[in-house]
């Protein structure tokens, strides 16, 4: 079957329904067999000190040296330290704000409006000025006459994207005019490469049969590849520089897809760069981001300290010890300061993700990881003799977290979330035993028998459900009762990128297979093809994740978070495997977002 058909038919195939609409399980009987019980807060004390013995020398497994250790050592990451925690940076920032602020009150034009939240959004301090942008929005969107036509296509494009991306209801029709009678955007009079370049961006806001924007898409892709190809970085003009700039970087991967505190360190620097530059919002930036990179070096520390004390790392030489990276994951989902908290426990939920993943996939024998998932069906401490002592050591880290963050949470706010977290572990090594029985079977799956497994198996729906129940919203029991298609669609991101990056490696190590190899052996492709394929796939997943987070009761913050757990898998998996292997460009991204401040000498 050619997928490319497949997906350009108006009756998708029962494959793509799979990914597209992936299938609801069953959590009512779980839940219902579950008593609402708040356990106390640790049960089992486990530490670096406990004595790990595997009794299995004879047992032939797969490796145990898959994995490089950490670049990030211990004693360096408790060593990080940053002169910006100071007061006078501080009172320098919230100064500066103040002036930021005035500035957005006395811009009046819409598209000066539009530019300036673009810029600050960019520079990544739109935060601060949550209520003037808003403010700002409002009224453009109520003075909006969409039967005007206006001729300004880089204004339209980038009020279409500004607005749908904060939640308001605006219409593709606002393109029409720039179409000729054929449905071409090649012969209006105001194309140029500004509004091409705002248009492309826009175009990735889609949703499912926005026609227009595909169109749009196309392009203006090819018009900015040659414009690129006609205007190289030799030229004098700064306007043209700056822009080339942004084009490479939007035709790398666009704004939409992008992590925005990576962002913000790439733009900052391509900003400073543009001719008619703000100083005071350039100022306002560079301050911002190494006062935030001083918050998270201290959460890091913590992070650090806690993985220590598990005895995770130094006990299970198999596993991958990624910390700083589990870390960054975070970052990533959500940098502004007031969420240090939801940052510190999800770093420890991805720590163990990370280590339990390497359990399945690394070390475990089938008979071994059949009782280890029974284990964790089960949910009881006391039922672990069986287990060799590494995987009781796992089992008591996991079991410790859950109860103990359960606690917290039902002290704090009187829910009780017990048997939803229970039940996302639960689900996440149910679906990595299903890999491993086919692995051990030697059974090579459908893409939909694979994909309806994968997208519980990439753990996001661990990770979003933990997310859900520790940001500041009003708990409903019917939105974790079911995944939502909010954490569907990002966790079928997840698992498309990642199944992409990590693709050569896992393919040398002999690991199971993945999504490029069943469409490679079902539909019979080169790898080539059927990467396209998976890049086709991830485009229609975004449309959707786009409406959903457009539609869903969901809160705007939880539904933004879910969506830069998608952007964070496409960063880390652009080059590779970058959670696991520590290549170059992940590391250096990490030191400018963690250790390295941008370099200014005006602050003080």
């Amino acid at each position: 079957m050619d997928l490319s058909l497949v997906l350009a038919s108006s009756t998708p195939s029962m494959s793509t329904k799979m990914l597209l609409h992936p299938p609801r399980r069953n959590s009512s009987s779980f839940l219902a067999n579950k008593k609402f019980r708040v356990p106390p807060p640790t049960q089992c004390n486990i530490n670096a000190s406990t004595k790990v013995s595997d009794n299995s020398q004879a047992i032939v497994r797969r490796s145990e040296n898959f994995f490089q250790p950490s670049i990030w050592h211990y004693d360096y990451i408790q060593s990080l330290s940053s002169e910006y925690k100071g007061d006078v940076y501080v009172e320098k920032s919230q100064m500066l704000r103040e002036k930021v602020r005035m500035m957005l009150f006395k811009v009046e034009n819409s598209v000066d409006q539009l530019e300036l939240i673009d810029v600050l959004q960019r520079l990544g301090v739109a935060y601060h000025f949550n209520n003037e942008i808003r403010n700002m929005l409002d009224n453009i969107y109520n003075l909006m006459d969409n039967s005007k036509k206006d001729n300004n296509l880089y204004a339209t494009a980038l009020g279409f994207r500004l607005l749908r991306q904060h939640g308001y209801d605006v219409s593709t029709d606002m393109f029409l005019s720039f179409q000729d009678e054929m449905g071409n955007f090649s012969q209006h009079s105001s194309i140029d490469v500004e509004g091409m370049l705002s248009l492309y961006e826009a175009s990735f806001l889609s949703f499912e049969n926005e026609t227009i924007l595909d169109e749009a898409k196309d392009f203006t892709s090819k018009y900015l590849k040659e414009y690129l190809s006609k205007n190289n970085d030799e030229s004098n003009d700064h306007h043209d520089h700056y822009l080339s700039l942004l084009i490479n970087q939007a035709l790398e991967l666009p704004l939409h897809w992008r992590i925005p505190r990576w962002e913000a360190q790439w733009f900052i620097n391509a900003y400073e760069q543009k001719k008619n530059m703000n100083p005071l919002l350039l100022q306002l930036a560079k301050l911002d981001f190494n006062i935030l990179q001083t918050i998270y070096q201290e959460e890091l520390k913590v992070s650090s300290r806690w993985w220590k004390n598990t005895g995770l790392g130094d006990k299970l030489s198999f596993a991958r010890d990624r910390m700083v990276e589990n870390y960054i994951w975070t970052v990533g989902n959500n940098f502004e300061p007031q969420f240090a908290n939801l940052r510190t426990v999800i770093t420890k939920v991805n720590a163990l993700i990370t280590t339990i993943d390497d359990v399945y996939d690394v070390y475990g024998t089938f008979e071994e990881l059949e009782l280890f998932t029974d284990a964790i069906e089960r949910w009881d401490p006391f039922t672990i003799d069986n287990l060799p002592d590494y995987m009781k050591l796992c089992f008591l880290a996991l079991y410790n977290f859950v109860n103990e963050l359960a606690y917290e949470i039902f002290k704090d706010r009187g829910y009780n979330v017990t048997p939803y977290l229970q039940k996302s572990w639960i689900d996440l090594c149910k679906s990595y035993f299903i890999e491993e029985k086919w692995n051990h079977s030697g059974y090579t799956p459908s893409f939909e028998e694979y994909i309806e497994n994968a997208w519980v198996s990439i753990s996001a729906p661990v990770i979003l459900v933990h997310t859900y129940v520790l940001i500041p919203q009003s708990f409903k029991e019917d939105e974790l009762l079911q995944y939502s298609d909010v954490i569907k669609y990002s966790s079928m991101i997840l698992r498309l990128a990642n199944d992409q990056g990590t693709y050569e490696r896992e393919n040398e190590t002999g690991d199971f297979i993945k999504s490029i190899q069943c469409l490679m052996n079902e539909n019979e492709v080169s790898e080539t093809d059927a990467r396209e394929r998976i890049k086709s796939m991830l485009s229609i997943v975004w449309k959707k994740m786009n409406k959903e987070a457009h539609d869903s009761p969901l809160s705007n913050r939880f539904k933004e978070i879910a969506m830069n757990l998608g952007r964070m898998a496409l960063c880390m998996y652009q080059h590779g495997d970058g959670h696991s292997i520590q290549y170059s460009q992940i590391k250096n991204r990490i030191l400018s977002l963690l250790i390295q401040p941008i370099q200014d000498n005006i602050y003080v």
